[in-house]
């Protein structure tokens, strides 16, 4: 059995990774952190969890948690994780992160974008990035693996087999994304209250937004290639999901037929989490699951790439617990595939 820690218990990240992780056959939940601990129960932060995992929420040191667990999933924002997390890993313990702390490949890069020195640089650049489809040979054996971002899960996953396989200009690649309002946490904000959310579709972030890096990053690491896009995300009056509609030139003489089998082909020997569909999906068909639908259209010269996951799912908490049945060789759909 699988022995889990839950770092920060009290966001949505960490209630998904615990409601998977308690219809997973080989995990148990042995510890949940949080600052805040006072003798309540995850129950009592989370009610949905009565009757199902009566476990008191501790103020634990990163070295106790290692003591206690076989892996931990760090739900912490970023900054705040990497300080606990290079505590944990002095410890016999894994760690899955899933703040954007062990993601981007360069400190400056990471200083760049969150605006201060990293607190762990020595990892970056040689921390696996969670997508098992892309990534498996280096996250098997690994102590720590960087969880990936939502929005960049679902820009990544489709164009990272069509730049390997030069299907796609490189250049000019717009990724328009739009989120619930989940993706935001469960931190109280102005704008993300219901009466600011609700009857209102809006930008946010243009220009600026980190998950842009993150995109160009992983892409360019997995295919030795670096992408020109840009990426705008929008905020939709829905609890969770994303959807991702990616235009891309295709390479001359190359069809749509083509890239969907290039696609096809590629996912074809994963694990099946990735499905190349003809209809149009929606965020609806994958909610909840660990999921993300890609379809391919054409108009006018472009390539149409559409993109939907749960970004509590697949974007996050699904990623998190198919990394760890790879990091303990389990097959990966345990816990995902109910």
């Amino acid at each position: 059995m699988i022995k889990v820690g839950i770092v920060g218990c009290s966001g949505y990240t960490a209630i998904e990774a615990i409601r998977l992780l308690l219809r997973h056959p080989h995990a148990q939940i042995v510890a949940a952190t949080s600052r805040q601990a006072d003798g309540s129960t995850l129950c009592d932060m989370h009610p949905q969890l009565t009757g199902r995992l009566e476990l008191v929420v501790e103020d634990l040191s990163p070295e106790q948690l290692a003591e206690r667990c076989d892996v931990a999933f760090c739900c912490l924002p970023h900054a705040a994780s990497a300080p606990i997390v290079s505590r944990i890993l002095e410890g016999d313990c894994k760690v899955i992160d899933l703040s954007a702390d062990y993601r981007l490949s360069t400190p400056a890069l990471y200083e760049q974008w969150y605006g201060e020195k990293h607190p762990d640089p020595g990892r970056l650049g040689q921390t696996p990035y969670g997508i098992p489809e892309l990534f498996l040979e280096q996250i098997r054996g690994a102590n720590l693996v960087a969880n990936p971002g939502c929005y960049p899960s679902s820009a990544i996953l489709p164009l990272s087999p069509l730049i390997q396989h030069n299907l796609i200009e490189t250049q000019g690649i717009v990724v328009d994304s739009k989120s619930g309002a989940s993706g935001a946490g469960r931190t109280p904000k102005l704008g993300n209250l219901y009466a600011e959310v609700n009857e209102s579709f809006s930008a946010y972030a243009v220009g600026t937004h980190r998950h842009q890096p993150e995109i160009i990053d992983i892409v360019q690491r997995f295919t030795g290639t670096l992408p020109g896009l840009v990426f705008t995300p929008h905020l939709v009056p829905m609890d969770r999901g994303i959807l991702s509609t990616i235009y891309v030139r295709p390479r001359e003489h190359v069809t749509a037929n083509q890239i969907r089998e290039c696609l096809s082909g590629f996912y074809a020997g994963t694990q099946g989490f990735v499905r190349i569909v003809s209809h149009l999906p929606t965020t609806k068909h994958v909610a909840m699951t660990n999921y993300c639908d890609i379809t391919v259209r054409e108009n006018d010269g472009w390539i149409i790439l559409i993109s939907v996951l749960d970004n509590l799912v697949k974007g996050a908490s699904g990623a998190a617990v198919q990394c760890m049945n790879v990091l303990f060789d389990r097959d990966q759909g345990e816990g995902l595939k109910a």
